[in-house]
């Protein structure tokens, strides 16, 4: 059974009217897909309105006027909402499942609120048949315990097939819950060992994995583990009742690990029968990467844009085409926020050596100075090596040609010492009519080299006074008689013995070293400040 088209009208939550053609041909599953608040939650709500018109799903009561109208309008109701099936319509699917005791199967909903912090089931108690579909959320605002029930419901089925059967308790586990197992396995790195023993108060579901010597019970699981767990024993549960059934899941890769979406949704897939459609909400990277690749061909993808002005015009929205472009665009949703958490606002190139260190770790000393001496008023600025003066000019040139079409708030710098000229001799006169001829993301340091800034008199004196080391101010005032402009690369043994360092040194690594006592209260950090982002 699948749905072909679902029209939401006359003002139903935040939509003006609102219709989703699949066309004549729709896919089993159906993915809606959005930034938070565009409405997908609301597409399922919709359809669940109209379901539970005639059933009410789940244990929450239902949800009047004022939650279904965005007009708040009286009387407002489920006609109003119209859901155009392939085997025809609502009320004659509803009215031959009847027929059956299957007139509550047309719907199978799961909200993204669950509550699975504790199972431990100290009484026994009869359960309503699955197929009456009577516990869970009725709305995509309801919580969603159905966990102890589920937990229930396995255990009456497990003793049940013991009992019938008269055969051994590891032969009943392994035909009652060895399916179940194969999808937690493929997920997770456990598997259900025992579903305890209510009468003996041990009525919860427990574990063992490979590396851990005794079992353990389900309160003690992660929270993304319960939610793996509590998903797919549910569908488990509903296989052979709701075979021809439309699951509505939001968000269900809510608080699950990117890494195990993919094969929580692959299992999805799995457990939900053939003749089953199912609609997911979702804006995570580990599913839309399993639709786009694994699943491509059984799915369409409805896209919800921020510029769609939903709630004051009527819009047809129709499956998204599969080109390379509106996947960059659907991804980009998926990444927007992880993309400002990991790609820098700021990348500023620096001279120094371009080849990374083991695992790609950062080995020119100016990159590793400015990342010290900056990681914390600029967060979001990350400075890089790429070779000498000219590599530096042509390497950002490069990047910036790429970069910038990825990330379009990305801003890329190129900073030089002032000995840019081959050894020759610059003056801060030079130094500005080289910044009037190149273009602004062109940066260069007032003094001499990076040298001319570490083994600045307030740093030593700071780096001198917090390791307990006398420095030699008036040896030091007689050597260093221009921190500007004279050359102290090479002057880093006399430096040490100003210092009153005795024992032999790496130079490069005590360079790095002086870049940690350089603070924002210094003349020498503001200087550096100004060179940098504000290209003073």
């Amino acid at each position: 059974m699948r749905i072909k088209k679902l029209q939401l009208m006359n003002g139903y939550k935040r939509f003006f009217e609102l219709t989703i053609d699949l066309g004549d041909d729709p896919k089993r599953i159906i993915a809606l897909v959005g930034p938070n608040g565009c409405g997908k939650s609301s597409v399922l709500d919709g359809m669940l309105f109209h379901n539970n018109a005639h059933n009410q799903i789940g244990n929450k009561g239902g949800k009047n006027h004022e939650y279904h109208s965005m007009n708040k309008t009286p009387n407002y109701n489920y006609q109003n909402i119209n859901i155009e099936f392939s085997e025809g319509g609502y009320q004659q699917i509803r009215q031959e499942r009847a027929k059956t005791g299957k007139e509550n199967t047309i719907f199978s909903f799961r909200s993204p609120y669950r509550y699975n912090s504790n199972l431990k089931v100290s009484q026994s108690q009869a359960t309503n048949e699955i197929r009456l579909n009577s516990y869970g959320a009725s709305s995509a605002s309801d919580l969603d315990d159905k966990m102890e029930e589920n937990y229930r419901r396995l255990y009456i089925k497990f003793n049940k097939y013991l009992h019938e059967t008269d055969c051994k308790p590891s032969e009943a586990k392994t035909k009652i819950i060895g399916d179940l197992n194969a999808s937690i396995s493929k997920c997770l790195d456990i598997e259900i060992c025992s579903i305890g023993d209510i009468e003996a108060s041990e009525g919860t579901l427990y574990f063992h994995k490979k590396d851990h010597p005794n079992r353990f019970e389900f309160n003690v699981l992660s929270s993304g583990e319960k939610e793996v767990v509590d998903i797919l024993l549910d569908l488990y549960l509903r296989k052979d009742e709701y075979s021809e059934t439309i699951f509505l899941l939001d968000e269900p890769e809510l608080h699950i690990n990117t890494s195990i979406q993919k094969n929580i949704l692959l299992e999805i897939n799995r457990l939900v029968g053939d003749k089953c459609q199912i609609w997911i909400t979702t804006h995570s990277i580990g599913f839309l990467r399993t639709l786009q690749e694994e699943l491509r061909a059984d799915c369409q993808v409805i896209q919800f844009k921020s510029e769609y002005d939903l709630a004051s015009k009527p819009y047809t929205l129709t499956p998204m085409k599969g080109s390379k472009a509106s996947w960059k665009d659907i991804f980009s949703i998926a990444l927007d926020d992880l993309a400002n958490l990991v790609c820098p606002k700021s990348i500023i190139y620096c001279e120094g050596r371009d080849s990374p260190g083991r695992n790609g770790a950062e080995r020119g000393l100016d990159a590793n100075v400015f990342n010290n001496v900056f990681s914390e008023t600029y967060h979001d600025a990350l400075f890089v090596s790429s070779g000498g003066n000219t590599e530096l000019d042509q390497r950002s040139d490069i990047a910036i040609a790429i970069l910038s079409k990825v990330f379009s708030d990305l801003d890329i710098f190129i900073l030089k010492h002032r000995d840019m000229a081959s050894g020759r001799a610059t003056s801060e006169n030079d130094r500005q009519v080289y910044l009037q001829n190149n273009p602004n993301n062109h940066r260069v340091l007032k003094r001499w080299e990076i040298e001319n800034y570490l083994y600045d008199k307030e740093v030593l004196i700071n780096y001198c006074a917090k390791n307990g080391l006398a420095f030699d101010e008036v040896s030091y005032d007689q050597f260093v008689t221009d921190i500007v402009n004279q050359n102290l690369k090479d002057a880093t043994g006399r430096i040490k013995n100003f210092c009153g360092i005795t024992s032999s040194i790496n130079a490069e690594k005590f360079k790095l070293t002086l870049s940690e006592y350089i603070t924002e209260n210094m003349a020498v950090y503001s200087e550096l400040d100004s060179c940098v982002f504000d290209r003073g």
